[in-house]
């Protein structure tokens, strides 16, 4: 065990083929629950299939590198991220959350809106196995499944919120000027509306759903984002080989995806690993005060308010999403914290 260990950390195809045996095996361990939710088994097995794809391809690309004698950037990163313990070990965390936010229809026994009229508000039981809320539901299964709402959430937000700050980022920081001033006066103007005002704006005009929460978190952050990487696109815009595309004839549009992009990859990745637990405490925020995931559909932030009011009937109902939303914020910051200094090879001793 302890091999397999330290191949994870060190050899990051190696790693990743272990990570895709057993998924593989709960595979077709579900097999014969697919039909419960067709969605979620499928998705798990793309993810798996992903996992496959990844390990073959860095194994033939190490054994290029290795070939050739050399090292690749992002081998270098793995290794300077798996020296680092609690990077690694929040990032088992993440990995654990995943599949269970995946693989909950097939892992909890009871459905989440299922309400179980003869334990209301019941302690941990063989049947129930984190106990009951007010309405007789299991707290296990919408755990679960509000691990699986945030999460998803989360991870999208941050995906449109990575997507349109770095776009703003890049246009501002490559043409500068008037175009600058621009982009970065309108984002400030932005940045300045109170979120909470802006998030019931938005669900009084829009309406609650997840389609809108996914709008109004994927907005909230674009200007740590742009200001990132404008600063990034500045630095590397006026180096001379972009100096070089621009005099052979290259157009703005090839030497932004060629040469400014992939030198501005390591901000955007940690501004974004760092962006998810913030947002998905940002939509246990908005669940708690009523504007984010509406009941009965089970969220985290909805949980803990309704477990307040039941705090001295069952503990339980709100210790349970709370220590769950720590334990997620907690893990994509130290994940986050490790690849910043994974990608700074000046740490590298």
């Amino acid at each position: 065990m302890n091999k397999i260990i330290i191949y994870m950390t060190i050899l990051p195809g190696i790693g990743i083929f272990y990570l895709f045996m057993p998924s593989s095996l709960l595979l077709l361990l579900f097999l014969p629950k697919a039909d419960e939710d067709l969605i979620s088994y499928g998705a798990f097995g793309t993810l798996t299939a992903i996992l496959f794809i990844i390990s073959i391809a860095m194994a033939r690309h190490r054994q290029q590198k290795k070939s050739l004698q050399m090292r690749g950037a992002w081998e270098l990163m793995w290794r300077r991220l798996a020296r680092n313990r609690t990077a690694m070990a929040s990032m088992m965390v993440l990995i654990a959350l995943i599949y269970l936010a995946i693989l909950a229809p097939f892992i909890t026994p009871h459905d989440p809106l299922e309400s179980d009229w003869g334990a209301l508000s019941q302690g941990i039981s063989s049947t129930h196995w984190l106990g009951t809320d007010d309405m007789g539901r299991d707290i296990f299964a919408r755990n679960l499944f509000g691990i699986r709402v945030a999460m998803g959430i989360g991870i999208t937000a941050v995906f449109l919120n990575t997507i349109t700050g770095t776009f703003f980022g890049i246009v501002a920081g490559y043409y500068g000027g008037r175009t600058d001033n621009v982009i970065m006066r309108l984002l400030e103007i932005w940045n300045s509306i109170p979120f909470i005002l802006l998030a019931i704006a938005i669900m009084a005009a829009l309406g609650t759903g997840i389609g809108k929460l996914i709008i109004i978190v994927s907005l909230s952050n674009l200007m740590a984002f742009a200001r990132i990487i404008r600063g990034s696109v500045m630095a590397v815009k006026d180096l001379d080989y972009v100096s070089a595309a621009r005099v052979i004839g290259i157009s703005d549009t090839v030497i932004i995806v060629r040469h400014i992009i992939p030198n501005c990859i390591s901000p955007i990745l940690v501004l974004s690993s760092l962006s998810i637990g913030e947002t998905i405490l940002i939509i246990a925020g908005l669940s708690f005060l009523g504007l984010g995931i509406q009941p009965p559909m089970p969220s985290l932030g909805g949980m803990l308010s309704n477990g307040q009011q039941f705090l001295h009937e069952n503990l339980l109902m709100s210790v349970v999403p709370g220590v769950t939303i720590l334990m997620i914020v907690l893990s994509f910051n130290l994940f986050g914290d490790g690849v910043r200094d994974a990608l700074d090879s000046r740490l590298d001793s």
